[in-house]
């Protein structure tokens, strides 16, 4: 056999070997995401809160509970988490939120949110706001269409201005 096939299997063979180990990998990880969706769905309850702070910011630096910083992860301490402090009957507590929830949450107004252990999934309504209605994210295909049709009608306005000059 040539050098160059040799190579190529070589490379072919490593890149089967790490294909496998990803499916079995991800399989696990679904198993496990699963698993805490059901414990987030059991454990949840419905609250008032009153949001006193709410910030963008690393793991590490959230004034987190112990227990929730030693079960996080040694590579999720430095990921950016949504931190809303709450203030929930006569305590103040520091609590993480799902995107959608932390963008409607408004500062300094009373919120009835949906909680499982210290985790804000969603929020049902905002006292003296209406609830923000968050758009959906588009795909870059959707913003390249969206795109390209604003340029056609600036196009088609600036003809009919020239054809009226």
């Amino acid at each position: 056999m040539s050098p160059v096939l040799t190579v190529i299997l070589v490379i072919l063979a490593i890149v089967a070997v790490a294909l496998v180990i990803l499916y079995f990998w991800g399989n696990k990880m679904q198993a496990q995401q699963a698993e805490q969706q059901a414990l987030l769905e059991q454990m949840k309850q419905t609250v008032s809160i009153l949001v006193i702070d709410k910030k963008k910011m690393p793991l590490k630096d959230a004034d987190l509970p112990a227990q929730a910083k030693e079960q996080t992860p040694w590579y999720a301490k430095r990921m950016k988490v949504n931190v809303v402090k709450a203030k929930i009957q006569n305590r103040i507590l520091v609590l993480l939120a799902d995107e959608v929830p932390f963008e409607q949450l408004v500062l300094k107004k009373e919120a009835k949110v949906v909680i499982s252990g210290i985790y804000i999934t969603k929020v049902l309504s905002i006292r003296g706001a209406a609830l923000k209605q968050i758009p959906e994210k588009q795909g870059i295909r959707a913003k390249l269409t969206n795109w390209i049709n604003k340029t056609r009608e600036n196009l088609k306005k600036e003809e009919k201005e020239a054809k009226k000059n």
